[in-house]
């Protein structure tokens, strides 16, 4: 898990990122409606209500801390029934286990209510900017443990949490990838070896210079029952970047930047399925009418 300092040592986490005999390390400090991006016309009244893309505080690709573990990078914007936002970030953000406990299903985690803090320009020297600040309310590892989960995959990969976002921190959301744009959708149908792949990683260890957090590369395919697709992207994901977006070609939301593989494939990383993560929180969570929140940007993959 990557935290900056203290969960840097979960840079030599080992994990099935592929296989059984695989190796993978936990980056630390993630079914939606199919649907296009909708028009200006749209009856949404919280499309409306987003901050400015341009000058929101809170977007996917803020950094998160999470008391009492490390800092990771926010995925997507949530919304519920109830009208509240949330962002998401991977479950392991708040684990407490050892470095080579990856497995959601058995690895220790903080519990629900801890507090994260959003913040911009974090390095490995300073937090950085707070923005606005929530607390957790879903964590598919402690979810699955309390259910009592069997599926190995799900297990494996299944690596996606919940941050309720502070109510007065709400106004300065917006839902929209930085530099990319998008989503505009939930991917339901997984990725091919070649596919392109879009994200916006945002580790301290990059010393907050967001210029170097977008990231373009290629799925390796889909694997773990289809809960994980192994990516290759230029620069890969390193601790810090933990639950980050993955968007499609099409600027659908792939899902949620989870591994990074020391063998069979050096460098490359595992990003958790956002259909069946998502999936797995409507089913489970307890948050009526949980809903990815669609962009105000276009998806424009300009690289």
């Amino acid at each position: 898990m990557l935290a900056a300092p203290k969960s840097t040592r979960r840079l030599a986490a080992l994990a099935a990122a592929f296989s059984s005999a695989a190796l993978a390390v936990t980056l630390a400090g993630a079914p939606g409606a199919e649907a296009a991006r909708p028009a200006k016309s749209t009856k949404s009244l919280r499309v409306a209500t987003w901050a400015p893309a341009a000058s929101a505080g809170i977007t996917p690709g803020v950094q998160t801390n999470t008391a009492g573990s490390g800092q990771c990078t926010a995925n997507f914007v949530f919304t519920d029934a109830a009208g509240a936002v949330y962002l998401g970030q991977a479950a392991h953000c708040a684990s407490t286990g050892a470095a080579t406990d990856t497995d959601g299903c058995l690895a220790e985690s903080l519990p629900l209510g801890t507090r994260v803090t959003f913040n911009r320009g974090g390095s490995l020297l300073s937090a950085g900017e707070q923005v606005g600040a929530g607390e957790l309310v879903y964590s598919s590892w402690l979810t699955m443990q309390g259910r009592g989960e069997s599926d190995a995959n799900a297990c494996a990969y299944n690596d996606f949490a919940l941050v309720k976002i502070d109510a007065g921190d709400v106004a300065d959301v917006n839902p929209s990838i930085p530099f990319w744009g998008g989503p505009v959708g939930v991917n339901q149908a997984g990725t091919a070896a070649g596919d392109r792949v879009y994200s916006f990683g945002n580790s301290g260890i990059r010393f907050g210079i967001e210029q170097l957090s977008p990231k373009t590369g290629a799925s390796l395919g889909t694997d773990g029952g289809g809960w994980n697709h192994p990516v290759y992207t230029l620069t890969p994901g390193v601790p810090g970047d933990s639950g980050s977006a993955f968007l499609d070609g099409e600027g659908k939301a792939l899902g949620t930047l989870s591994t990074l593989a020391l063998a069979p494939l050096p460098a490359s990383n595992g990003v958790g399925d956002l259909f069946r993560e998502l999936s797995y929180a409507q089913q489970f969570s307890g948050i009526g009418g949980l809903k990815l929140a669609l962009g105000t940007e276009p998806f424009a993959p300009i690289l």
